[in-house]
């Protein structure tokens, strides 16, 4: 498992006061039995205390998982240094040392299994996404399955077996592995990467590329969900996600504007159109002048003198009834003034032919 060498020369000038080898096996594993038990007592009744006072409980649970671990570990490595006084068997040493490294892997994934959670739990309130529920369970399985790797090769290479033909014969299973779940892994960690890259959480409105909008209902392992306005559920793979273009009106605020476009007949004047709808939409409310309230002249069409009405709403969600309502005054300001509402014409001139 380790090299005890430069331990048992550490012990040695203590256990050889003792004649008998038996006697010097006990007292080496006395010690460790005894330096175990100091150990997780330390840990128990000073360490314990000391994490508790700090600001995370990362550090609390981390003690909690390994200190029976990190306990029988200590027994183990007694046992190895005081078998190696007695015996001159190898098995016995293969034997120990394979648990020994059994007991020092699962230390090493509890602590990488509690930091994974701690982080993904912060990570989901700040993003109140459900990378906890779905991520992390994904996340558990690849660490392990590598821990378990790692310590199967370990204790391989333990029992002097050569571990060359497995490292290759992984090789090639990842890459055929790899090879046949290309989709799923690109989304799987096209969705990871929507969430790092906080593009979007759920309850936020977007458009994507292809012109559909909606709100996000859940991000999925595999998977986006979206509903749309006319309450249907639109299913987008996240690897197409994360390729996409897409329109977030959450970011970097709700704040959006809203423009109403329309036209008027030509040979009207422009400023008194301006007059017009600016003291239409001075009398809505629900809207916003910050930055910009205000009409503008921005075409002459092939038949109408285009203009457009431009304000902010403070939250995307009142941006269609706020355009409606808009549109609705406008047009009735506009009648009241007299102001006439163009609408396609065509002018045919007819020659007379002799």
């Amino acid at each position: 498992m380790f090299d005890l060498t430069p331990l048992f020369n550490l012990l040695g000038p203590y256990v050889s006061y003792f004649q008998s080898k038996w006697s010097q096996a006990g007292v080496t594993l006395v010690a460790f039995v005894i330096l175990a038990f100091i150990l997780l007592l330390v840990l128990e009744k000073i360490i314990l205390k000391l994490t508790v006072k700090t600001k995370t409980d990362v550090d609390d649970k981390i003690i909690q998982k390994i200190k029976k671990p990190v306990f029988w570990l200590l027994i183990v490595l007694g046992l190895r240094l005081s078998s190696q006084i007695v015996f001159d068997q190898p098995i016995v040493f293969h034997l120990l040392e394979s648990i020994g490294i059994i007991i020092f892997v699962m230390i090493i994934a509890k602590v990488l299994n509690t930091l994974l959670d701690s982080w993904a739990c912060i990570f989901a309130k700040k993003t109140k996404s459900d990378l906890d529920e779905t991520l992390l369970p994904l996340f558990r399985k690849v660490v392990n399955i590598v821990f378990v790797l790692l310590g199967v090769l370990w204790i391989l290479n333990t029992w002097s077996i050569n571990i060359t033909p497995y490292l290759a014969g992984l090789g090639i299973g990842g890459l055929v592995l790899g090879l046949a779940l290309q989709d799923s892994l690109k989304n799987i960690f096209g969705g990871i990467f929507l969430i790092l890259d906080k593009t979007f959480a759920v309850g936020d409105k977007i458009q994507i590329e292809g012109g559909e909008v909606g709100e996000i209902v859940e991000v999925g392992l595999r998977s986006t969900r979206i509903k749309n306005y006319d309450n249907q559920i639109i299913t987008i793979p996240n690897g197409q996600m994360a390729n996409a273009k897409i329109i977030n009106y959450v970011q970097p605020n709700p704040k959006i504007r809203v423009v109403v476009k329309f036209g008027v007949e030509y040979g009207t004047k422009v400023e008194k159109v301006k007059k017009v709808v600016d003291g239409v939409l001075k009398k809505m409310k629900g809207i916003s002048n910050k930055p910009y309230m205000n009409t503008v002249f921005t075409e002459m069409g092939d038949f109408a003198l285009l203009f457009q009405a431009r304000f902010w709403v403070d939250d995307y969600k009142d941006a269609y009834t706020k355009k409606l309502e808009a549109t609705e005054k406008i047009y009735a300001g506009l009648n009241k003034a007299k102001i006439g509402i163009a609408f396609p014409t065509q002018t045919i001139f007819v020659k007379k032919l002799k």
